[in-house]
């Protein structure tokens, strides 16, 4: 009898301890996935379930999120790091609730310090200047200004050819 207590007992030890671990390890939410990799200044479209009305993200300096007609969303990498994204539908039921995680830059990329300094260039094929978050200002600063100049080139000349 005494070994039958005992038997019972620690199944009951070993039974409660599986049960709450299984309560900690199991999704919150029904539309828990694994999450979702992107690369930072990139965008990437995920499909959820249609019925989504609001979308909430955890900190928006790590990712945008902006939701799609028939629940397709694009998710942009705007810092490194890792944060959510909750998905609602009209009733503010939680349909979906994931992790996104922004990594760095998947092309070949060559950082150059000098000192204290950072410099990031896209070497594919050739290396070209790139804006990477980390870089130091004044390479910064210079690389966007180079671009918003190119930008309004651009433009400039799409504007002119129109009225040709």
């Amino acid at each position: 009898m005494s070994t039958f207590r005992l038997t019972r007992r620690l199944g009951a030890v070993l039974i409660v301890p599986s049960l709450l671990l299984g309560l900690v390890s199991a999704p919150a939410v029904a539309g828990t996935e694994d999450s979702i990799a992107v690369n930072v200044d990139q965008a990437k479209l995920i499909k959820l379930p249609q019925d989504i009305a609001t979308i909430v993200v955890g900190n928006p300096l790590i990712a945008d999120v902006t939701l799609q007609p028939g629940g397709m969303v694009v998710v942009t990498g705007k810092g490194y790091g890792a944060t959510n994204v909750i998905a609602m539908d009209r009733k503010g039921t939680i349909v979906a609730d994931r992790v996104i995680q922004v990594e760095g830059p998947s092309d070949k990329v060559v950082t150059v310090y000098r000192g204290i300094n950072r410099e990031s260039y896209s070497c594919a094929p050739i290396c070209q200047r790139r804006v990477t978050l980390g870089d130091s200002e004044g390479y910064f600063k210079s690389t966007i200004e180079q671009t918003g100049k190119l930008n309004e080139q651009v433009i400039g000349a799409i504007g002119s050819s129109r009225t040709n």
